[in-house]
């Protein structure tokens, strides 16, 4: 069945969500759409753009949901899923990634199955791959 529309959205928590949102905007290039504070200086809620795409994160907590999310800290370092974000300028945006002091796993390479791309981890052990492949087209 077609599915017209749908739209994959990835859903994070983090320990220190303000400072997350920071470092995703200032290091990948993600923009601030919508931030919702809670108490004791939290995030409830963000929504951060990147193009034409959106990841929601907000801080851990031991809500209804919560309870079935943990972090990679709380993992020993595990990561169970990893986002792969296109990026056209690959070269340019590992470039800042690295000079901002993300911690590159995967160093830059050209994919045999075309495009170029890269590993990183961010401050609270999450792992990112960007790269030129585009499966759309």
């Amino acid at each position: 069945m077609e599915r017209n529309g749908s739209v994959i959205i990835l859903t994070m928590r983090y320990k220190d969500a303000q400072a997350a949102i920071e470092w995703l905007c200032s290091t990948f290039g993600f923009e601030k759409h919508l931030i919702v504070p809670s108490e004791n200086e939290t995030i409830a809620h963000a929504q951060l753009k990147f193009g034409n795409s959106m990841i929601m994160l907000g801080s851990e907590n031991h809500n209804e949901f919560g309870q079935f999310i943990k972090t990679p800290k709380d993992l020993n370092g595990i990561n169970t899923q990893v986002p792969y974000i296109i990026v056209e300028e690959i070269d340019d945006h590992y470039r800042s990634t690295v000079a901002a002091g993300a911690r590159i796993v995967l160093d830059i390479k050209d994919e045999d199955y075309g495009g170029r791309g890269y590993s990183c981890q961010d401050p609270e052990g999450y792992i990112w791959n960007f790269g030129s492949y585009n499966p759309w087209v």
